[in-house]
């Protein structure tokens, strides 16, 4: 019954070859234990919080598909075409029935399952992932249904870095390694986890100070990062991609003094014709609110996008990193206007179907 955490994963640099893994793709997904007894379904998020509402068609595909009484652990996802779309997904969060309805319709969700938690009154959790992966494929034996799948699996480190390189371009975030001899422990990180590492350079466009900062100790809080893409009328326009923000005190307070030259009032600024904006906007500029900044702060000190930095980040979210960008070093060497969106092209050489071994 719930509320149970799902079982977590710890970071790697590369995929294991010391043997006693089973492998599998790293969804770019909703993690999502699914609960069902009889015509009841409720599906929880990775902290337990309910997702039954905004995933009805996955709730309905899972009532008619899976055995009366089962729970799974898996990965609600949005696939369009071959690729998966995590901020397509991300829309399904909306307080709007009707919007979510419409959203189900318009591009339904999908669930993969990869383990197995309990099958009518026999609990799974105690038994190794070996047990728990064969009874989950034989509970998935013979279903029909394009909404609800089994992931696929190997045991062959080669074939996992495979999949680490070819699906990247699926929208796929690397690749999972389990041990085949555990059990299943509810939070608690025994899987390994091996996720893409890329880097880019970018233009530091303006910076927010610290919420510690005073006027007699000045600290920098983030940097405001853009990349240069066409506007409207062909010319470069240097659009918003992300931040980076993990610096210590002492890094605050220097990265703070060596920004004041570059201080530029907003008007002779790139981003000053977003100012007057009081609402959040499809580019998603800084300075403007939207729904899950209510309250915040969001006013930032422009600089003149002279300096070019190098980041690491793990994944896009449309046209932006998803998350906080790592601070790598400067790059002098660099134009701030040759720094462009095209050395965030993914590889394009992947299946999705390969990845869902079930229907």
């Amino acid at each position: 019954m719930p509320p149970i955490l799902p079982m977590l994963a710890k970071p790697v640099k590369n995929v294991p070859t010391d043997g006693g893994y089973a492998f599998e793709p790293k969804w770019d997904g909703f993690r999502c234990i699914v609960f069902k007894d009889g015509d009841e379904v409720e599906l929880a998020s990775r902290n337990t919080k309910p997702l039954t509402r905004y995933f009805p068609e996955v709730v309905e595909a899972l009532r008619e598909t899976l055995p009366e009484r089962i729970v799974l652990d898996g990965e609600i996802f949005v696939a369009i075409g071959n690729r998966l779309e995590f901020e397509v997904l991300q829309q399904r969060i909306h307080p709007a029935k009707s919007r979510i309805d419409l959203l189900a319709e318009e591009t339904p969700a999908a669930y993969a399952a990869f383990d197995l938690l309990a099958l009518g009154e026999e609990s799974f959790l105690d038994k190794p992932l070996t047990e728990r992966r064969a009874a989950l494929e034989g509970v998935f034996d013979g279903l029909e249904g394009r909404s609800v799948h089994l992931c696929t699996t190997t045991t062959d480190p080669e074939v996992a870095q495979d999949w680490f390189t070819r699906f990247e371009g699926a929208g796929l975030d690397g690749v999972m390694a389990k041990p085949l001899d555990a059990p299943y422990a509810p939070d608690k990180r025994t899987m390994l986890k091996i996720k893409h590492a890329r880097t880019a350079d970018v233009v530091v466009a303006g910076y927010r100070e610290h919420k510690t900062s005073t006027p007699e100790k000045p600290l920098l809080g983030s940097l405001l990062l853009g990349l240069y893409a066409p506007g409207e009328d062909g010319q470069p326009e240097l659009q918003h991609i992300g931040v980076s923000a993990s610096f210590t005190a002492a890094r605050r307070a220097e990265l703070w003094q060596e920004m004041q030259e570059l201080v530029v009032p907003i008007e002779e600024h790139p981003w000053g014709r977003w100012s007057e904006f009081l609402t959040a906007n499809p580019d998603r500029v800084p300075g403007t609110q939207s729904r899950w900044s209510q309250g915040k702060d969001l006013s930032f000190v422009p600089l003149r996008p002279e300096r070019v930095v190098e980041v690491g980040y793990d994944h896009m979210e449309g046209r932006r990193f998803r998350h906080t960008a790592q601070f790598k070093r400067w790059r002098p060497d660099r134009d701030p206007e040759s720094c462009g969106y095209e050395q965030l092209e993914e590889p394009v050489a992947y299946d999705l179907s390969e990845v869902l071994g079930g229907p």
